[in-house]
């Protein structure tokens, strides 16, 4: 025997509580022994050959019970093996594998039992030591069992989902879950209902190195305000805190803690210590340290907690991962079915397409139980129908029909190469040209060229009839941009490495529409000036002038510059186009979730159904429109998108103007020029009506007289509104004294609230309201020359080329029912005018009243010199 093993026994072993005659007895039988890796040294439920003693190597020991679930634990030089069994003659109770090469001594068991034998105190030593560790293990499992007890009706067993999808946002909340769960900062889970925040936080804790660890969700609306059941009393009952130990606690919606425990949670996170809550007053506190990992959930912010969280993860609102949706509801169609073992279902394209434009406040909840409800409805059907998501509407939708889908056939003509191209260089290039020619060198007289009739009989009146229809369609087949484009092609053909200029947006959007109303300004003036309506050439030079400007901006810039900044019909159009019943839009959701390429914005090859196009003209994106005024209709996105985005909605008129409008003062400009203009045509009745002498052949009074019309209208809705501001301050001033007599009392607070509740509305905002009147005085106006003209285009057209129309039919109205119909129209569109201002200002009738007073006055005026004369 080496007197080293026996120093070894006594500092290296368990053994060492024996005495050195009992170990100097083990020592002189101990047997060296070396086994290679993975072999295995003793099996699991035999008898033990020997008692070993690990000198070098490492051991695994395992034990499988009847369910198969492994425990494995790495023995160490030093450990003995098989003691407790050959002690109380037992089957060995666990195998024990070699990981690497060891070196073991081993003592048989005939031997070692005969030493048992001779010497008692090895029985009573080990008996000993098994009773104080039963007593530890009796102690730690009840500990155990009354901290299960304690945290069982908070605790988290397992994370319900990953983060599902492969959205930039999905990838980000993923990386930012594994950085959290790599540190032991404290965490703030920030977002909107309905998110699964709880869920997050069980991942990052099931992620980290504690995942053994307990966690626990604790609702901060149900704390105690003293906060005793979180810390803890002194001297008394234990809190989550003391039990929980280095697990991670998780406090669900800490915008709803008691705001007495605001502090102490503050305190928890800046320097993890805690004060138990005392009985007495004047017991000294005890400061403890928590070792729990702190989780916060929040749906608004805290700037107390806030400032004291290491890290936040900004969890993102399900409409801004419109891409994850497929993915989210194939999961949620496999879980439920899973579930209730269903055949698996699939969603239709046109179903995905609706829930993808929906925004779901409640978020993925929402979404669940949407998907969870269809799946009930749809009973033995295979496919999720877009009808079955009925809800799936966001406030953006509603009042909303997409004429495509109800009207396929019109789907499949607004795709065809008929609408526009065909239209446009198939018919409309040739007949404006030829217009153009007739005006010059035809007659010049109204009743004796048919050009003539059509542009003023015809043109006018129709496009202004249309704008409630069909806003800016006028502009798809507008003869002035298909000279443009015919110029942009011919300038790329003649010079092929010349490239058109970019757009300067900014300058554009400044600029652009003052310029257009400049050029309306003077269109107006060049119309009474010089009597437009009856003198065809110059007529044909209006439109000339027009084109040519489409013409040089198209040969500079690329796509359509002059019709989206500069065109004048175009912006009377596009202003107009705000009243109409229908637009082009497309769905949002689709739009981001799908869509890679943004072909319909700036153009491409064919993908799917959808078709090779240069882009939109007007650089606008059909998700992003808001406004029908930056949509021609061309259908050029319909034609490019290849997912079914574009919708073609009937809605309801001009709802864009009470919900999404953005005012501008250019356009407000326009508005008043408009509303001058159809003062401006009946120039000869205002001065009749008037009693004026004024030589309307003289240039300069002329000129004088047209200016001072244009600008009295806009001058007088300047009035009415500073009386209706003025108004408003007198209440208000009236208000605030009943207030200053009657403070205390609760209906001076009423009279407050109602004060800071209607302000006014700026100019530009509320003026809009008077559009429709504007539009239904401006067709008022043409409506004599539409039904008193306009049926007269036969006989016209045989004079136009020296012939006799005498018999050919003639189409008139009386005078009495042109009357009727106009006045019609301006009762209709003043009582249009009054709805749409108070659904602008969102305003009591009372306060409105001076405004609605003048939109009367003036259709009063426009009855005056339009129906009266």
């Amino acid at each position: 025997m080496s007197p080293d093993l026996l120093i070894w026994l006594q500092e290296r072993t368990a053994l060492s509580v024996l005495s050195s005659e009992v170990l100097n007895a083990i020592a002189q039988v101990a047997v060296e022994r070396v086994i290679p890796a993975n072999e295995r040294l003793v099996v699991e439920d035999t008898d033990p050959e020997a008692l070993y003693i690990l000198q070098q190597g490492r051991l695994e020991s395992k034990h499988a019970n009847s369910t198969s679930s492994v425990w494995a634990t790495s023995l160490l030089p030093g450990s003995v093996i098989n003691l407790q069994e050959l002690i109380l003659e037992q089957p060995v109770q666990r195998t024990v594998t070699a990981l690497t090469e060891c070196r073991l001594w081993a003592v048989p068991t005939a031997e070692f039992q005969q030493i048992v034998g001779q010497y008692p105190e090895i029985f009573q030593t080990i008996s000993r030591q098994l009773a104080q560790e039963l007593s530890q293990l009796t102690s730690a499992l009840s500990y155990e069992q009354e901290r299960a007890i304690a945290l069982r009706p908070y605790l988290v067993t397992k994370v319900k989902r990953g983060i599902i999808g492969t959205s930039r946002y999905a990838v980000r909340l993923r990386q930012e879950i594994r950085e959290a769960a790599n540190n032991q900062k404290s965490i703030l889970i920030f977002g909107e209902p309905g998110l699964e925040k709880d869920n997050i936080a069980t991942l990052i804790h099931f992620s980290s190195p504690q995942r053994r660890q307990p966690i626990i969700k604790v609702n901060c609306n149900l704390l105690q305000t003293s906060g005793a059941d979180l810390f803890g009393r002194v001297g008394g009952k234990p809190g989550l805190l003391e039990w929980l130990g280095e697990g991670t606690l998780v406090l669900n919606n800490t915008q709803e803690l008691p705001v007495e425990l605001v502090p102490k949670i503050a305190q928890l996170l800046q320097t993890g210590t805690y004060q138990p809550i005392s009985r007495s007053e004047d017991a000294p506190e005890v400061t403890r340290t928590s070792k729990a990992r702190i989780l916060a959930i929040a749906e608004r912010t805290q700037p107390a907690i806030a400032r004291c969280i290491g890290q936040t993860i900004k969890v993102p609102p399900l409409r801004v991962r419109k891409a994850d949706i497929k993915a989210l509801v194939e999961y949620y169609i496999s879980l439920y079915t899973r579930s209730e073992g269903l055949a698996k279902s699939k969603i239709a394209p046109e179903a995905l397409r609706r829930l993808q434009s929906y925004d779901f406040p409640g978020n993925l909840k929402e979404l669940q139980s949407l998907v969870e409800r269809a799946l009930v409805q749809s009973g033995e059907e295979t496919e999720l129908t877009e009808e079955i998501f009925w809800s799936a509407q966001t406030k953006k939708k509603q009042f909303r029909v997409n004429l495509l889908n109800i009207y396929p056939s019109l789907r499949r003509f607004l795709r065809s190469s008929w609408y526009p191209d065909r239209i446009n260089y198939g018919f409309t290039l040739w007949f404006f040209a030829f217009i153009v020619i007739i005006l010059f060198v035809g007659p010049q007289q109204r009743d004796r060229n048919f050009a003539l009739n059509m542009f003023w009989a015809w043109w006018w009146p129709l496009v202004l009839l249309g704008f409630p229809f069909v806003g800016r369609l006028w502009c798809a087949v507008c003869p002035f941009m298909i000279y443009g484009e015919v110029t942009q092609k011919l300038s790329q053909w003649l010079f092929p490495g010349r490239k058109l200029k970019q757009w300067h947006r900014e300058p554009a959007e400044k600029w652009g529409g003052w310029f257009l109303f400049g050029l309306f300004t003077l269109i107006f003036l060049w119309e009474e000036l010089w009597n437009l309506e009856n003198t065809a050439y110059l007529s044909s030079c209006l439109l000339l002038l027009i084109t040519a400007g489409a013409m040089i901006f198209s040969a500079i810039f690329e796509r359509r510059f002059w019709c989206r900044y500069l065109c004048p019909i175009g912006g009377m159009n596009g202003l107009f186009a705000k009243l109409s019943m229908t637009e082009l839009r497309a769905q949002q959701g689709t739009c981001s979730a799908e869509c890679t390429t943004y072909q319909c914005y700036k153009g491409g090859p064919q993908k799917g159904e959808g078709m090779e196009t240069n882009g939109c003209p007007l650089y606008s994106h059909p998700a992003q429109l808001e406004d029908n005024r930056d949509c021609v209709l061309c259908m050029t996105c319909l034609k490019a998108c290849p997912h079914r985005s574009v919708e073609f909605n009937l809605r309801p008129p001009g709802i864009e103007l009470w919900t999404t409008h953005i005012p501008h003062s250019y356009e407000v400009a326009l508005l008043l020029l408009l509303l001058g203009g159809i003062f401006l045509h009946r120039l000869p009745e205002i001065q009749t009506s008037l009693g004026l002498r004024i030589d309307l052949t003289q240039f300069f009074p002329h000129l004088g007289l047209s200016l001072l019309v244009l600008l009295v209208p806009t001058g007088f809705v300047f009035v009415v509104y500073g009386l209706m501001r003025s108004l408003f301050w007198m209440r208000s001033y009236v208000a605030q004294s009943r207030i200053s007599r009657r403070r205390s009392e609760a209906l001076g607070a009423k009279d407050t609230k109602d004060f800071s509740r209607f302000k006014p509305k700026p100019f530009v905002e509320l003026v809009y309201g008077y559009l429709p009147l504007i539009l239904g005085g401006s067709l008022a106006h043409y409506l004599r020359l539409g039904l008193g003209e306009a049926g007269r285009i036969l006989p016209v057209t045989f004079a136009t080329f020296g012939l006799s129309g005498a018999g050919l039919p003639v189409v008139v109205a009386h005078p009495a029912v042109i009357a009727f119909l106009q006045g019609t129209t301006l009762i209709f569109s003043v009582l249009l005018t009054v709805v749409l201002t108070q659904k602008i200002a969102r305003q009591p009738f009372r306060l409105l009243l001076p405004q609605h007073l003048g939109a009367v006055i003036i259709a009063a005026s426009i009855w005056a010199i339009v129906v009266g004369r």
